[in-house]
């Protein structure tokens, strides 16, 4: 394997600019770049969630917090916010410039929460943002400050971040077409969130060197589990299995970027991949299977939903309003099997759901979805509740 002719054929065939491939294999270490330098660093997305988690983990240790201890005003514990479990919205509902202290005291209530805590797993950047509010609050410090001195420092990383104070350290632009992006669109509330900007390099020296209680499974065997974006999930990391092998990792997005990590503590085996552009998304399951087919079985989360179509019984009783906060997904049933999505309003997309409920949505790359028992609605890791006919929400 050359990881260089390796990475510079599917930036090409997936036209991405800049990325970087950082490969870890016991003592052996591949690294390659196009378009880039080794040290350019990349908005990470939703990859700097790992990091807020492994700051609270920390305190933890330290005995600051209890990871299993009710917060004072909402009923959820620092657990259940790292590992998605919390019930609340998968998106910031806040425009206003505010700090995160008085958006935690304005939506975190528990009047706010979407499902009970612990009763599903549904992605959410909220719950990052009060978990970033909870390091804030014991440190005393700026979360870009704790992310610096508690996590990268000790790593000789320099940070860059795309929300927040400069550093000397500049993040690489987006591209979307041929849009350059110069600067993401992210606010500095949801920095515990998304705002960090790293190297693939950085990624690999993080990926082994967190708190292994990041690697513990707390959704197996759970009926509403992380569909759609991993086999299970620990506090801040991702879990993937493949051949019998567990794996960890996160993926992240921003505007323009697309970054991904995979690790196997057993072997010692990591695989970083940064890109900056929208198409990297497609680029990344290429990857993993040209690694695969050279003997790296890299885990991804790649559902395939199968077997017969629902009957029309089926699909007409999922049709309807569902909601994650402000978030609305409306379902039209279109025949047999077959669906129309509509997401805010958007245009609709047709999906066949097959009789266990399942179905994907397609683009580049497919996203999975599922219907659970009680009308539940899962896309793309986000859990949605039906609304009633007349559009207010349901009970809890």
């Amino acid at each position: 394997m050359n990881p260089s002719e390796l990475l510079e054929r599917l930036a090409r065939k997936h036209d991405v600019p800049g990325a970087q491939l950082v490969i870890r294999r016991g003592g052996e270490v591949f690294e390659a770049c196009h378009g880039v330098t080794a040290e350019s660093a990349f908005p990470l997305g939703s990859l700097t969630k790992p990091f807020t988690a492994a700051l609270v983990l920390t305190l933890a240790e330290d005995g600051d917090l209890g990871l299993d201890e009710v917060l004072p005003r909402l009923p959820v514990t620092p657990r259940q916010l790292l590992t998605h479990t919390a019930g609340l919205a998968a998106n910031v509902e806040q425009q206003e410039r505010v700090s995160r202290k008085r958006w935690v005291a304005r939506h975190c209530r528990p009047e706010d929460l979407v499902h009970r805590p612990g009763e599903v797993f549904s992605y959410s950047n909220a719950g990052y943002v009060l978990a970033g509010h909870l390091v804030e609050d014991v440190t005393g410090v700026n979360w870009w400050d704790a992310v610096e001195s508690i996590l990268l420092w000790p790593l000789g990383i320099t940070p860059s971040f795309v929300a927040g104070p400069p550093t000397g350290r500049r993040p690489v632009p987006g591209h979307s077409g041929s849009r350059v992006i110069t600067d993401q669109a992210l606010p500095e509330l949801e920095a515990p969130a998304g705002a960090l900007a790293l190297s693939a390099a950085d990624l690999a020296a993080f990926a082994l060197k967190h708190d292994a209680a990041m690697r513990q499974d707390h959704l197996a065997g759970h009926p509403a589990g992380p569909y759609g974006l991993a086999d299970g999930w620990g506090p801040g990391w991702a879990v993937y299995r493949e051949a019998g092998r567990t794996w960890f990792g996160h993926d992240g997005t921003g505007d323009g970027t697309s970054c991904h990590l995979r690790f196997e503590p057993d072997s010692a085996t990591v695989v970083a991949l940064t890109t900056n552009a929208a198409t990297g998304s497609a680029l990344w399951p290429d990857l993993v299977d040209e690694l695969r087919a050279d003997g790296i079985a890299v885990a991804d989360h790649r559902p395939a939903p199968d077997g017969p179509e629902a009957t029309e019984a089926q699909a007409e009783e999922l049709t309807g309003r569902y909601a994650n906060g402000d978030a609305l997904v409306d379902v039209a049933h279109r025949g047999g099997g077959r669906l129309d999505l509509s997401i805010d309003g958007g245009p609709g997309v047709t999906v066949t759901c097959r009789a266990d409920l399942t179905f994907t949505v397609p683009g580049s790359p497919v996203t999975p979805g599922r219907f659970l028992p009680g009308r539940l609605l899962q896309l793309g890791g986000r859990t949605a509740r039906p609304l009633p006919a007349q559009g207010r929400r349901t009970s809890q």
